[in-house]
């Protein structure tokens, strides 16, 4: 009986493991990975200003390398929790308290597609006051037998306030 139990025991962490999702939701910055975005763009502008004592954290999705229809919602992760999505080449921006922080992005719920690096993650560090701007580079190449990938990479302040000065506003609702 002992036996049986000790055996049960050592198969559980294998057995958990088969219902775990496939996708990429390892990184520590990504949210529920059943997670789904509404999202709407906007031209309008939409002054971005820190409440006291906190840092403003801009996402900027880039799909101008994205050779493929319909192009991808790209969900937007901080700390272990989505914070919003974009889709096309747009922006939004959240407010963090000051420290370390986990950021993550990912293609929300598309159809299955092979070859594809679906998640990117990175870490920074949040000051009172700062503004940090991170792109979300969506890329599909029809020539390259269909391979795609998503990149997240911090962007000087200059440039993403460039960026965001020409995008769209992402307005963007999660679905329940």
């Amino acid at each position: 009986m002992l036996k049986a139990i000790l055996a049960t025991l050592a198969l559980a962490p294998l057995l958990l493991a088969q219902d775990k999702p496939a996708d990429d939701f390892g990184a520590p910055g990504c949210g529920d990975p059943n997670a789904k975005f509404e999202v709407k763009t906007e031209k309008a502008k939409h002054p971005a200003q820190a409440e006291a004592g906190k840092a403003l954290v801009f996402f900027i999705e880039d799909d101008s390398d994205f050779e493929m229809n319909p192009r991808p919602t790209t969900m937007m992760g901080l700390d272990g929790a989505w914070v919003g999505a974009t889709h096309g080449t747009s922006y939004f921006y959240a407010s963090v308290d000051p420290g370390a922080h986990h950021v993550c992005a990912n293609w929300q719920k598309a159809r299955l597609l092979l070859n594809v690096q679906k998640t990117a993650a990175l870490h920074f560090t949040a000051e009172a006051g700062g503004a940090y701007y991170f792109e979300a580079r969506n890329m599909w190449w029809r020539d390259h037998g269909g391979t795609g990938r998503l990149t997240l990479s911090p962007l000087d302040s200059d440039q993403g306030r460039l960026l965001t000065d020409t995008m769209s506003f992402s307005i963007s609702h999660q679905k329940n």
